[in-house]
């Protein structure tokens, strides 16, 4: 069976630095992989070169979906892979703090559709898409008002029902109508999560979902991670320090160091390897 996502080759180039160099890395159709290592070794950038935020130097990115088509992503914006299946979150967290719980995912829900993938997809959470989201948002009461039109008021129902949806799946519907920044900052990563599931994809791409969670919050997003790709048949790559999530919820481990791929395998075989242990310094991966 194909991979859905085949990385081959990949390298990244920012003037005379080298960040990625020649990556060779595959998600297969219903898996739970993670990519790690230290800080700086390019995972990061990695995945801003499989989502369209970076132009890689050389090297393809291909995908391939569960419907049967493939196509190349170099080159593409970062919303016109979205549409391709493929979804992600931040190391930070980029929620419309202002806006509620409901309207997050409704925006994750119009990049489905085609509408509001300019917003969703900007990395900075800018002041200026926030004015553009409450602006979105503003429009479309407006043109619902002058317009009238069955389709539109269809559409922006089944947005709002399916974007529920989806909070129940991931244990939100009762915050819907709470603004994103009023909670806690585990439901705020959630959050995150679920607006990128309103996207439709079948690969979804976690930075350092469990950064900055208690252990309680991590063991709730190792249940929930492994519910989504379990009951909705999504797969995952997340980049992640906390080795105790990794080893207990990856089937396949990459590691990284200084942009390189420097070990791949199962849990076990990461565990014992001699470069991943140099790489961390003596660190106890299990820790």
């Amino acid at each position: 069976m194909k991979p859905i996502l085949d990385v081959k080759n990949l390298t990244m180039d920012f003037g005379g630095l080298r960040a990625l160099d020649s990556l060779d890395i595959d998600v297969r159709p219903g898996e739970i992989a993670a990519l790690i290592g230290p800080n700086g070794a390019g995972k990061t950038t990695f995945f801003n070169c499989v989502t369209g935020m970076y132009n890689p130097t050389q090297g393809d990115v291909l995908v391939n979906s569960p419907s049967g088509y493939s196509t190349r992503l170099n080159g593409l914006k970062p919303n016109k892979v979205t549409e391709r299946g493929l979804a992600r979150t931040f190391q930070n967290i980029r929620l419309f703090q202002n806006m509620t719980v409901l309207e997050n995912v409704m925006i994750g829900r119009h990049c489905h559709s085609g509408a509001g993938h300019e917003i969703i997809m900007d990395p900075d959470n800018s002041p200026v898409k926030r004015m553009a989201a409450s602006a979105f948002f503003g429009g479309m009461e407006i043109a619902a008002t002058l317009l009238k039109g069955k389709r539109f008021k269809e559409r922006e129902q089944e947005t709002v029902q399916y974007s529920y949806k989806v909070l129940e799946k991931v244990g939100l519907e009762k915050f819907a109508n709470n603004f994103a920044k009023n909670l806690p900052y585990g439901l705020q990563r959630r959050l995150e999560i679920a607006r990128a599931m309103a996207t439709e994809p079948f690969l979804l791409l976690l930075d350092e979902p469990a950064a900055g969670m208690n252990p309680q919050e991590t063991k709730e997003l190792d249940d929930l991670i492994q519910r989504i790709r379990d009951k909705e048949g999504i797969s995952i790559l997340l980049i992640e320090h906390d080795m105790r999530l990794v080893m207990s919820i990856s089937q396949r481990i990459f590691v990284m160091d200084y942009g390189k791929k420097i070990a791949q395998g199962t849990p076990g075989e990461i565990r014992t390897n001699d470069a991943v242990i140099k790489a961390y310094l003596g660190e106890d991966i299990d820790a």
